[in-house]
């Protein structure tokens, strides 16, 4: 095991904790016959969690899986930068969670890294994050979810770039809106030489990354996949920008799903589309 994980509670030097549930936006639950809107809810067996790190700290999380049939794959939802507003709440991740486990048969896992919201410890930049990372692949290990996968926006691609290469129980990674400030040409490197699928969602209108840069940085990665969407920026504000990510995420790692997907929530759509 990378860390240590548990449902509720963590022993620390102090005593016993218990941390509460993450902060997050409530949604509408999603009802049959009618739009999928940005507010709306599909049916999963959500819970929170607390994920324990092997440096000691207990931090936030949750867990969405189907309602009614085994997950077909996982993702592991890595934020924006927490000095910037992000945390597992933001808007892509929470998205995630409310349509993917219905539409697409996964699992989705978030957390907060270590600072944010009410997980312990302080920010470090990316560096002992590693910890947290890995606290995520231990929940997905301990609760037996398959082939998961790395989905880090913004400063959470940096946390992928950093330190899920080494990992052999990645199947594969997708950065949304990667900056490459922290992670660089090692951290490139790396990856390249894992032979890990990677895939990098970049917005021809990003604040800090654009296509052609990014075509640059990402050639030195020869299994990278470097999906330029025109258009987009940053943040992925509105709801054609968020399908463009859910899809694309589909498209790796339930790729026995069809696309695009629905619009219109139809209670039997996830069986028929898994």
């Amino acid at each position: 095991m990378r860390g240590r994980v548990g449902s509720s509670s963590v022993r620390t030097a102090k005593g016993s904790v218990r941390l509460p549930p993450a902060p997050q936006t409530e949604g509408t639950p999603a009802r049959a016959g009618q739009p999928i809107r940005a507010m709306s809810v599909l049916p999963a067996r959500r819970r929170s969690v607390t994920l324990h790190t092997a440096d000691g700290l207990a931090l936030q999380g949750t867990l969405a899986v189907p309602l009614d049939r085994p997950p077909v794959g996982t993702i592991l939802c890595l934020h924006p930068l927490p000095t910037h507003g992000g945390s597992l709440d933001s808007h892509l991740l929470r998205k995630a969670d409310w349509r993917l486990p219905a539409l697409a048969g996964l699992a989705v896992v978030r957390l907060n890294t270590r600072g944010t919201c009410g997980s312990q410890g302080v920010f470090d930049r990316g560096e002992s994050e590693k910890w947290d990372l890995a606290a995520g692949l231990d929940l997905v290990e301990a609760e037996n979810l398959p082939a998961p996968w790395l989905v880090g926006w913004s400063f959470g691609s940096e946390l992928v770039l950093l330190h899920g290469a080494d990992d052999p129980g990645v199947t594969g990674a997708i950065l949304v809106s990667p900056p490459l400030r922290r992670a660089g040409d090692e951290a490139l490197a790396a990856w390249a030489a894992s032979g890990t699928p990677l895939v990098a969602l970049i917005p021809e209108c990003d604040d800090y990354l654009q296509p052609p840069a990014a075509r640059v940085r990402f050639g030195r990665v020869p299994q990278a996949e470097l999906v330029a969407v025109g258009g987009a920026r940053h943040l992925w504000v509105g709801e054609a920008s968020v399908r463009r990510v859910l899809g694309e995420i589909v498209t790796r790692v339930a790729p026995g799903v069809t696309l695009p997907l629905p619009t219109v929530w139809l209670p039997t759509m996830g069986k028929e589309r898994g």
